[in-house]
C-alpha cells in the first residue's frame, strides 16, 4: 500500500500509512524533522515507510511508545540507516522481547519485529540543533511520551489527542491518567499539535483543552447516573449508545464499556 496522504507544516513533513482506511486509528502518521524521524508506522507498511525514510537522510529515530502502529518499523530503519532508536524506558523491554498483540491489531498493523533501543532522555538536542523535551503522558500506554519543541511551538502527541471526543477505551487504558496527562500538556506553550493519527492541528492547546473538558464531563455524568442506581450497561447506552463493530470484533478489548468503567473511577 503506498503512502495515503502527505503533510507539511512549518518544515515538518509527515505521511499517513495504513493497510486499511477504516478511520483515523486504522492508519498512522510518522513525522520527519530535519534528519530526525518521530515514530515509524506499523510493520505491515514497511514499503511505504521505506520510501519516506529514503527521501532524506535519517540519522535519528525517536519513539513515543511501544505500540506497533508507532514503533513497527524501528528494526528495519535501524538496520537500513545504521542507527539505534531512542525509546521510553518503560517500553524498551517490550520492544526488545516482543509482547502479545491481539488478532485484530495484527491484522490491521502486523507483527512487531523486535528491536534494540537506547534510553530516551528527558531533554535532548536533535541533529538539526532543536531542543526537545520528552513529556511522560501515561494513560493510553504506560510508556507514552509526547515531544515538546518549545522554541518552535510544536508538540508531537502520538495517541494523546486523536479527537476532541472519544467514546471507547482499550482494556489496558487508564482514564484518570489520561486526564492527568492532558492537564499536564495544556500547561505547555505550543501553537501546533502534530497528532499521530489526525495530522497537524494549528489551534494551540485548545483541542487538548476540549478533550480534557469532555472527558471530565463524561466522568461526572457517568458518576451522577451511577448514584441514581443505573448499571454500567445502562450508563453506556444513555451516554455513548450501543457498542459497535469495533467492540464486537475485539471482544470488548476496545469498547464503550471500558470507557464508562474508567469514568466511574475518575476523581471529580
Amino acid at each position: 500500500m503506498p503512502i495515503r496522504k502527505r503533510f507539511e507544516s512549518q518544515g515538518v513533513v509527515g505521511v499517513r500509512v495504513g493497510k486499511f482506511n477504516w478511520g483515523l486509528t486504522s492508519t498512522s502518521i510518522l513525522y520527519r524533522v530535519g534528519e530526525t524521524l518521530i515514530d515509524c508506522g506499523p510493520p505491515n507498511q514497511w514499503r511505504a515507510v521505506r520510501s519516506f525514510v529514503e527521501e532524506a537522510s535519517v540519522r535519528e529515530l525517536i519513539l513515543t511508545h511501544h505500540h506497533e502502529d508507532h514503533s513497527g518499523n524501528a528494526a528495519n530503519i535501524a538496520k537500513l540507516n545504521h542507527i539505534m532508536p531512542y525509546a521510553p524506558a518503560l517500553g524498551r523491554k517490550k520492544l526488545a522481547d516482543g509482547y502479545f498483540i491481539p488478532l485484530v491489531q495484527r491484522i490491521i498493523w502486523g507483527k512487531l519485529p523486535p528491536v534494540q533501543t537506547q534510553p530516551l532522555p528527558e531533554q535532548m538536542v536533535i541533529q538539526n540543533g532543536m531542543s526537545v523535551t520528552a513529556v511522560h503522558t501515561p494513560g493510553h500506554a504506560k510508556d507514552l511520551h509526547c515531544f515538546h519543541f518549545p522554541e518552535q511551538g510544536w508538540i508531537f502527541t502520538a495517541d494523546m489527542f486523536i479527537a476532541r471526543k472519544i467514546k471507547m477505551l482499550r482494556t489496558d487504558e487508564n482514564l484518570q491518567q489520561l486526564i492527568d496527562s492532558l492537564e499536564k500538556l495544556i500547561q505547555l506553550d505550543f501553537d501546533v499539535i502534530f497528532c499521530g493519527h489526525r495530522g497537524p492541528i494549528e489551534e494551540g492547546n485548545q483541542p487538548l483543552i476540549d478533550k480534557f473538558n469532555n472527558l471530565k464531563q463524561l466522568s461526572y455524568d457517568a458518576q451522577t447516573l451511577e448514584k441514581k442506581g443505573h448499571s454500567v450497561e445502562e450508563i453506556v447506552i444513555k451516554l455513548l449508545g450501543p457498542e459497535d463493530a469495533m467492540a464486537r470484533s475485539t471482544r470488548l478489548n476496545i469498547s464503550k464499556r471500558n470507557m464508562i468503567r474508567e469514568a466511574l473511577l475518575v476523581k471529580i
